[in-house]
């Protein structure tokens, strides 16, 4: 089974669907570059304290940075099944920094187009409560009673980035600076595209097969 897969792909794709059951199902370890970041920086670790100085300026990690904030974290980690790159890399600077440091055996890219993204990030309902993050769609996936979470009964809103012109924006974004990614590793002869439309399940056994 492949071990160190990146996932690809616009906002709305599925990714983070399909990452988690990764996880739930398969025991593969997420890497967030968010969450390793505020960890080490929490942890007041060496590579948490040169992060914290770019993070306070408002400035962007550097990729070597993060890089071995990664490297760190798997060797904590011990045996797993595989590592899974969420939010990393972004561009393709990025991937041939990664490249340097890590073996890529694997990139998943989740092809949706454009109009059908508007529609499933805009019709996005989320549960402000913290313990809670429920999602729901209204159409696909909508709660029982209108506006209001099922699991805990909060009222649900709509993200700002998940309104109609952020959606755009952030599509504009992705085609610009992550796409190429998709050529940077078909090149490699490392992706595979799927479908991200359709039963979750059904993608889910479609990324199955890609791993082996």
């Amino acid at each position: 089974m492949k071990s160190m897969i990146v996932l690809l792909g616009p906002p709305g794709a599925g990714k983070g669907t399909q990452g988690e059951k990764l996880e739930t199902e398969l025991g593969y370890v997420r890497l967030s570059t968010g969450d390793m970041l505020r960890e080490a920086v929490r942890n007041g670790t060496e590579l948490g304290k040169k992060a914290k100085t770019y993070m306070d300026a408002g400035g962007l990690v550097p990729n070597e940075v993060i890089i071995n904030l990664m490297k760190e974290k798997i060797q904590s980690l011990g045996k797993v099944p595989g590592i899974i790159f969420d939010g990393f890399p972004r561009t393709v600077e990025q991937a041939e920094a990664l490249d340097s440091e890590l073996n890529i055996d694997l990139a998943l890219n989740f092809d949706v187009a454009d109009e059908v993204l508007v529609s499933r990030l805009t019709q996005r309902r989320s549960c402000p409560n913290p313990s809670c993050n429920a999602v729901y769609h209204l159409t696909n996936n909508p709660p029982k009673k209108e506006g209001v979470c099922d699991k805990c009964g909060f009222e649900l809103y709509q993200r700002d980035d998940d309104k109609e012109e952020t959606v755009k924006k952030r599509l504009d974004t992705y085609h610009k600076n992550t796409e190429p990614l998709i050529g940077y590793y078909e090149k490699a002869g490392k992706l595979v595209t799927i479908c991200g439309i359709g039963d979750i399940d059904g993608i889910f056994s479609k990324v199955k097969e890609a791993l082996q």
